[in-house]
């Protein structure tokens, strides 16, 4: 009887031992005498003791942040970048077999590819152009990382912080712009409003009289401002016509 039971406790401990429930998001990367067998799960599989051995593997997609990393711009401006990766296992086989540690190496292959790809680019790129950037970087990262079977997602940039010299510095350059942006509307608006006075000295021109008529209503419009000196030039073709009606009448009356 003890030794019955003795076998009876050794061969139920080798079923608990031999059993493995694996979630429906996991899988099991079985190894028979070392060599690779088949991937196993979700749900009830069966491994035999000392004969064959399983590494889980968790298929969900996976967050990881990209430590911030210091590099260079194209246009020599140091910055600070970090960002996110989301990326998950579609290749449990290779997973295991290809690398030892898959999150590892996709940690630290993230951040070469974010220095050296950022590195190529300027400033004002890195700000304005983030999406760009992003599946730039998402394109080199999926395309190494699938001999390990896993796939990136997405990358995004999250940060990219400049010195506050630079900040300085950028605060300037960005009034400057301004400035030259108002004085080239400026001078946009100066050139057509020149243009639209050749356009009326050419239509004043046609007849002597309308020139004449433009002065009297002009001194019409200021005449109302009581409470100053109005010092208007008179035009000479004014006075000309003025006094050849002024001798004109007495002549007449002769």
């Amino acid at each position: 009887m003890p030794i019955a039971l003795t076998v009876g406790l050794l061969l139920a401990g080798l079923i608990i031992s031999s059993v493995r429930i694996l979630r429906e998001y996991e899988r099991g990367v079985v190894f028979q005498l070392g060599r690779f067998w088949k991937v196993k799960g979700p749900g009830l599989i069966i491994i035999i003791p000392g004969l064959q051995t399983m590494e889980r593997i968790d298929l969900r997609t996976k967050v990881m942040d990209v430590p911030s990393q210091d590099l260079i711009s194209k246009d020599n401006v140091s910055v600070k970048v970090n960002a996110v990766v989301y990326f998950r296992v579609v290749d449990p086989e290779k997973a295991i077999i290809n690398v030892e540690q898959f999150y590892e190496a996709t940690s630290q292959l993230s951040q070469t590819t974010l220095r050296s790809v950022l590195g190529q680019h300027d400033l004002d790129e890195m700000l304005s152009e983030r999406d760009k950037l992003n599946e730039q970087i998402q394109e080199i990262l999926d395309s190494q990382t699938d001999a390990w079977g896993v796939k990136v997602a997405n990358v995004e940039i999250k940060h990219v912080d400049i010195d506050a010299t630079m900040v300085r510095a950028m605060a300037r350059q960005a009034e400057a712009e301004r400035q030259r942006r108002a004085k080239v509307i400026h001078a946009e608006g100066e050139k057509q409003a020149a243009e639209k006075l050749v356009e009326a000295a050419k239509e004043l021109g046609q007849d002597p009289r309308a020139i004449q008529l433009r002065y009297l209503s002009t001194l019409t419009e200021i005449a109302g401002d009581k409470s100053s000196t109005i010092v208007f030039p008179l035009p000479i073709d004014l006075i000309d016509s003025l006094a050849g009606r002024g001798l004109a009448k007495p002549q007449a009356r002769d």
